[in-house]
């Protein structure tokens, strides 16, 4: 039986010197989904702070009162900051997305995340003046546009029949009072 021989040392089979030292961003860029454990650890705390200041009356506490579902989301939320961050010190990666329409070599589109941010804040501030319908249907129909629709013959009826059914789903059935602008008589 011939064993196979050690190559001969040479520049290409010569030991490798050690990388160069990483700067910070590189090493943040590496871990980033420590991003994602500083997200929950803060709304983990946020939780628990909002749930552990609650003003309870002792007529309204039970067994179970209305700050323990709080306090264990909050918990929780600060127990998988912990675990995730763990997991990503030690080397655990995110595995990488593989939908079948998403081409993760391109850049992400900005524009239409920008333009989704100031749908959403619009609708935000024309809550109070216009009423939820109203501001609900621009929500709607200004989402459907900036991510391709171009139906303007069905599209803004649609979002308003979308925004009255939650509009009533809420305020009516659900008993959350939502405001309901120059419709209020209406409605």
């Amino acid at each position: 039986m011939t064993t196979p021989s050690a190559p001969a040392p040479g520049p290409e089979t010569e030991p490798q010197s050690p990388a160069a030292p990483r700067t910070p961003l590189a090493w943040l860029r590496d871990h980033s989904e420590l991003g994602v454990c500083a997200l929950l650890l803060t709304l983990g705390v946020l939780v628990l702070t909002d749930a552990l200041t609650m003003d309870v009356d002792l007529t309204q506490r039970g067994p179970v009162g209305p700050k323990t579902v709080p306090v264990v989301v909050g918990a929780a939320l600060l127990v998988v900051a912990v675990l995730l961050a763990v997991d990503v010190l030690r080397g655990g990666r995110g595995q990488a997305e593989a939908g079948e329409d998403v081409d993760l070599s391109e850049p992400a589109d900005w524009r239409t995340v920008l333009l989704l941010s100031g749908v959403f804040l619009g609708s935000a501030v024309l809550i109070e003046p216009l009423g939820f319908p109203a501001a609900g249907a621009l929500l709607f129909w200004g989402a459907a546009y900036t991510l391709g629709s171009r139906r303007v013959d069905r599209d803004p009826l649609i979002a308003a029949v979308l925004s009255l059914a939650t509009y009533g789903l809420f305020d009516k059935l659900l008993g959350v009072p939502l405001p309901g602008g120059p419709l209020m008589g209406v409605l």
